[in-house]
């Protein structure tokens, strides 16, 4: 469980503080250790995630044989050289086989 690597993670936050120079127990960062473990939690949580949990049953039966394009979808990610968040928008097209996927 991802919950589980919550402490571990905050320790680790803490660690890079204290590495920085910074106190960890300073008021201004008493809970950023917990915040950025959570935030690292969010930004990689598809690693965690399968296919059905994204399509979440959208996956509905359609006849027609023209190309599909959805357009502005959210994204979000993690930069795996940085480790760094990024987000932007994708645009999918697709060629429907019997089966559309309701985004």
């Amino acid at each position: 469980d991802n919950e589980l690597n919550l402490p571990n993670l905050a320790a680790a936050y803490s660690s890079i503080l204290r590495s920085l120079g910074e106190d960890p127990g300073r008021q201004g960062l008493i809970k950023t250790p917990w915040r950025a473990a959570t935030a690292m939690q969010f930004f990689t949580k598809g690693y965690q995630e399968t296919i059905s949990d994204v399509l979440n049953d959208a996956i509905f039966d359609e006849d027609h044989d023209e190309m599909v394009i959805v357009k502005d979808i959210d994204m979000f990610s993690m930069c795996e050289h940085h480790l760094v968040p990024f987000v932007g928008k994708v645009h999918i097209g697709y060629l429907p086989n019997k089966q559309v996927l309701g985004i």
